[in-house]
């Protein structure tokens, strides 16, 4: 059975729970531990345990640890990679890209350990000295989800030990694996014992007992909407830092303009790739009335060329869904969606050599945006197009929505560009790009419901992962 790891030890559980390949349900991975509030409580001591020695250590200690986890990372990204593309249904080149993100964010940040600054100003009042710092929050308490299992713990780890914090750290149930190779790699770098802790286990369970244990001072959640409701509940009653990102109803624009290679692409890859499993993936697409037909029909010509297949076969252009929850879930929807629209296109159960979670990819066509297949995040490889008279009228549909994380707009016009860059009510905008896909160095986070406190990545990750001191000195 592969274990917790608490206080610098492997630690076993009574419970465990199978890691199964969606790709093959026949392949089982191995045992993970299935861990109780006890296993909680005692990472939580170490972690407090090991939090002032940690933010006393150097800092140029702390980059050399975390420069140093970046770069065996790096090494060994085809391996971890494999084990992406077998837990969590990835193809292997999304699995070995995911984990380069991963070894790449942990070498950036680990220059953020170097790059905390402060500030002196003068006082009012003569003589006296402001001194403006930044300190670690504590222990923080991260939860990750299932389909980004190197790349979302990486951006969230990496920080809060940057800046002197210690972990708890949950990942999702159904990707136990890649958690335990990263936090296996940051002890071979150098990491003392109870500045990382992974306790792997249900979220009922596992995460809740995180966000209720007053001594975790922040909370950085990723999952969905109503949980992390819950979560930022119990932790503003707590007086509790608390970082939510969550779902998604991205919209991507095609104007008339637009070069009809360039959005279908961005369609296509938005919308499937990764079968649909993320966040900032594509799922209206909003496309101006004289351009619709001939997109659409491109479209739904590239999208019915996709090979679905095993994640680690070389043909495979998409990989299966990630379990049989969500498997269920995505044909609900498709079978929504034959009512509420006018077509459909794909969405059919397909059949593999091997048993796994294999869906077509799905199309729906003659919709509107009141339609529910249009108002909640489906999750899986599942697009819908609304046709909309122009540009006026795709920006007043793209904004309509309880969501806002990711959008994107396809045009050759300058003025319409930097407009919707203007106007999109979303925390990233994408013109002439994939509505999923974002770099490690830059500020990642959404508005309205996809997203709650300070940003994640790059140089405004310091808002969370640190407390600011204002210190007053009399001359």
């Amino acid at each position: 059975m592969h274990s917790n790891l608490i206080n610098g030890e492997w630690v076993g559980t009574d419970q465990s729970r199978p890691n199964i390949n969606p790709s093959d349900l026949s392949d089982v991975i191995g045992e993970y531990a299935s861990s109780g509030r006890a296993h909680v409580d005692q990472a939580i001591e170490a972690a407090g345990a090991a939090q002032r020695g940690w933010a006393a250590t150097n800092i140029e200690e702390r980059f050399a640890i975390l420069d140093r986890a970046g770069n065996l990372i790096l090494e060994r990204r085809e391996e971890i990679g494999r084990l992406v593309s077998r837990e969590e249904g990835k193809i292997l080149a999304e699995g070995i890209a995911e984990v380069t993100r991963a070894g790449q964010t942990f070498k950036y940040v680990a220059g953020e350990a170097l790059r905390c600054s402060g500030e002196t100003l003068q006082s009012v009042r003569a003589g006296v000295e402001v001194n403006i710092t930044r300190e670690p929050v504590g222990i923080v308490g991260i939860i990750t989800p299932w389909n980004f299992p190197a790349a979302i713990p990486a951006w969230k780890i990496a920080p809060a030990l940057a800046y002197g914090n210690t972990v708890v750290f949950k990942p999702a149930d159904l990707v136990p694996g890649t958690a335990s190779a990263l936090v296996a790699i940051l002890v071979e770098a150098g990491l003392p014992k109870g500045v990382v802790n992974l306790v792997m286990g249900p979220g009922s369970i596992v995460g809740q007992a995180i966000v209720d244990d007053p001594r975790i001072r922040a909370v950085s959640f990723t999952g969905s909407t109503r949980t992390g409701r819950a979560a930022a509940e119990t932790c503003a009653r707590l007086g509790k830092k608390v970082q939510l990102e969550m779902g998604g109803k991205n919209p991507l624009i095609v104007l008339n303009d637009a070069d009809l290679d360039t959005a279908v692409n961005c369609a296509l890859n938005g919308a499937f790739f990764a079968t649909g499993q993320r966040c900032t993936a594509s799922s209206r697409l909003i496309v101006e009335r004289k351009i619709r037909p001939r997109f659409e029909a491109t479209l739904i010509a590239r999208m019915q060329a996709l090979t679905v297949g095993h994640a680690l076969d070389s043909a495979s252009q998409i990989g299966p869904v990630v379990d049989r929850r969500q498997f269920d879930s995505d044909l609900e929807y498709i079978e929504l969606g034959r009512k509420e629209a006018g077509r459909v296109v794909g969405g059919e159960v397909l059949s593999r050599p091997t048993e796994g979670f294999y869906l077509q990819p799905a199309l729906f066509l003659e919709t509107t945006n009141d339609m529910r297949i249009n108002r909640e995040e489906i999750f899986g490889p599942v697009a819908s197009i609304i046709e909309v008279a122009d540009y006026e009228e795709a920006e007043s549909v793209a904004n309509d929505t309880e969501y806002g994380l990711s959008s994107g707009i396809c045009t050759t016009s300058l003025k319409y560009a930097q407009r919707f860059r203007n106007t999109s009510q979303a925390g990233m905008v994408m013109v002439n790009l994939p509505t999923a896909g974002v770099d490690y160095h830059v500020p990642f986070g959404g508005r309205k419901n996809s997203s709650y406190g300070s940003r994640e990545q790059g140089q405004y990750a310091i808002e969370f992962y640190t407390d600011v001191k204002t210190a007053y000195t009399a001359g």
